[in-house]
């Protein structure tokens, strides 16, 4: 298939930006790219889509994801943080079925393609969410995904004196982890290489410190991803404190829980000494900026990360804490926060935003070698961006553009291991008038079950 009449958005080593420009695919992968007017000559029998003169660049990658929170978005809205997790948030997901985890699933996947996403981490998917319903979702819609599967034994969060509620309790770790590994046999490599299994900790607190160690070394014996959330709260920084470390982060060096496989969401509280480390062991960041601002974590000092040398990606993390799963809404937050934060605009420029939400996302999926850029040889995984509305013209840098300018809903077409998951705005792997009805039903069903009455705060005629 040839894609003619482009702007590239190239990510290639040099940042190339390509304008008039083609991409060929064959099979899988990219397997030219040169201008227009060459690539036709070059490539006559090739069927074509025509980008008329649109944005074309490498898929998004989302490194923090709740998918099973994508059903009860809006459900917890201008709450305090504790409010939110343990009066909402933990009781509506601790109400859960099996069935509910896939329609939520579904709901979440239809989002990010929509929006222009094409692989994303799960960071940390309960056992009664269903592992195997969520993991056909990511195969029939056709995102690349690592899901994190949940290892747990305590019901605390943190620092914080308040237990869990008793749905989102697993207090076995070790079935915890034995359960992982069953669904690393069954999934790992899974729909054509696209899916990969990781180990998921709750945040420590939550989790006996010799399961971190556990982890670490059944990861390292099978090359297995590790994520969790570090650092999001100043109660993080408390509990590794109480327990005799320097930092959070410090928490997990001790127990082997950092290196080029492991995904730390948030680190809004980390310092020079953490960064130093991050660095030194490979370990990646997601930055949330929408999730902390939402929930007033902090603004994550991620210009002092970068600096050092550390992979930061990007993240949305959940529907209750961000209320969408659009990493192009949030690529602004990256930057704007960033330059509030340092009190200097130029400190984290659109470039490197789109780099975050590009390659260093594949990096930190250690899928790097296969995309994250338009380079010949690698996975054809692309985006199709419509520029034709009034909030995207001019455009007199399309980097800035996309960035500053632009939403998931001007993501027009999407392409994923050289298959077309989305053309025309509609999605061709999934049912996307079936998964908002089911969704639309199952939400209030949930509520239910959790003896939650959620409404306006304004009268309702």
């Amino acid at each position: 298939m040839l894609f003619k009449n482009a702007t590239l958005i190239t990510m290639n080593p040099q940042r190339h930006i390509i304008t008039h420009a083609a991409l060929l695919t064959n099979g899988n992968r990219i397997a030219d790219i040169g201008k227009t007017d060459e690539m036709t000559t070059r490539y006559p029998d090739e069927p074509v889509i025509d980008c008329n003169g649109n944005i074309l660049m490498p898929g998004l990658i989302d490194t923090h994801v709740h998918t099973a929170q994508a059903m009860i978005r809006g459900c917890a809205d201008d709450l305090s943080l504790i409010d939110w997790l343990f009066k909402r948030v933990w009781v509506m997901q601790g109400n859960y079925s099996t069935d509910d985890g896939r329609a939520s699933a579904a709901l979440c996947a239809l989002e990010m393609i929509k929006s222009g996403t094409t692989g994303f981490i799960e960071c940390m998917l309960a056992e009664r969410y269903g592992f195997d319903g969520v993991a056909q979702i990511v195969e029939q819609s056709g995102l690349r995904a690592a899901i994190g599967k949940i290892v747990m034994d305590k019901p605390a969060y943190a620092q914080s004196e308040l237990t869990m509620y008793p749905g989102m309790v697993e207090s076995d770790g070790q079935a915890c982890i034995e359960n992982t590994l069953k669904m690393y046999d069954r999934w790992n490599g899974a729909a054509e290489g696209r899916i990969q299994v990781w180990f998921g900790a709750r945040t420590p607190g939550g989790v006996t410190p010799s399961l971190f160690d556990e982890m670490a070394q059944l990861a390292k014996e099978r090359n297995m991803g590790m994520t969790v959330h570090n650092s999001e709260v100043k109660q993080d920084l408390e509990y590794a404190r109480s327990v005799g470390c320097r930092s959070a982060l410090d928490f997990l060096l001790r127990h082997n829980y950092l290196g080029p496989r492991t995904v730390l969401a948030h680190c809004v509280w980390t310092d020079e000494e953490d960064w130093r480390v991050m660095q030194q062991t490979g370990t990646h960041v997601s930055h949330n900026p929408a999730s902390n601002s939402k929930t007033a974590a902090g603004i994550a000092p991620i210009q002092g990360m970068l600096d050092a040398g550390v992979n930061v990606a990007m993240g949305c993390d959940g529907g209750p804490s961000n209320n969408t799963y659009d990493m192009i809404r949030d690529m602004r937050m990256v930057s704007y926060l960033a330059s509030l934060k340092q009190n200097d605009p130029t400190v984290l420029p659109a470039e490197t935003v789109l780099e975050m939400a590009t390659l260093n996302g594949a990096k930190a999926m250690g899928i790097d070698h296969l995309c994250g850029s338009l380079e010949i040889g690698k996975r054809a995984d692309f985006i199709l961006i419509n520029m034709d509305a009034p909030h995207l013209t001019p455009v007199w840098d399309p980097v800035s553009a996309i960035a500053y300018s632009a939403h998931g809903s001007d993501v027009d077409t999407v392409v994923i291991d050289g298959k077309i998951v989305m053309r025309n705005r509609k999605v061709l792997t999934l049912d996307e008038g079936a998964i908002l009805e089911e969704a639309r039903i199952r939400y209030r069903q949930v509520a239910a079950r959790a003896g939650l009455e959620i409404k306006p705060r304004w009268p309702v005629l």
